[in-house]
């Protein structure tokens, strides 16, 4: 698994798919692939990126799900997926407390995935910087 991060409109997933070629890449933005999914991209050869984690915690958390666990899992079927986040854990803290339970939840599950991952990049004005 390839951890790649960086704020809010900074160019990830594009140099995710530079790195790895649009054409063998299979994304999906604010979601998990569902099965079907999954199974047409590995007989296709592709890449699953994920992209936007963040959000896809965030439904998670306000439907009552367990990203964690949840990931976790799903990590452990695609362990060579590539998961695209936006950092979120900057600037002032919420006064909403919802708002800042996802903010620590995303925190702590980046924590996790990027001691787990084979490689983090952050990603800055499109261009990569490799922390792993």
């Amino acid at each position: 698994m390839e951890l790649i991060i960086g704020g809010c409109f900074q160019g990830k997933l594009d140099f995710a798919l530079r790195k790895y070629g649009a054409d063998r890449c299979a994304v999906t933005e604010g979601a998990l692939p569902d099965r079907e999914r999954l199974d047409e991209a590995a007989l296709k050869g592709r890449v699953i990126v994920i992209d936007r984690l963040n959000v896809w915690i965030r439904d998670r958390l306000l439907a009552g799900g367990d990203p964690e666990e949840e990931l976790r899992t799903f990590l452990e079927d695609v362990p060579d997926a590539v998961v695209i986040c936006d950092e979120i854990g900057n600037g002032i803290v919420p006064a909403d407390r919802f708002e800042r339970e996802y903010r620590e939840r995303t925190g702590r599950i980046l924590v996790d995935l990027a001691q787990k991952a084979g490689g983090v990049v952050r990603v800055i004005c499109g261009i990569g910087q490799k922390i792993k």
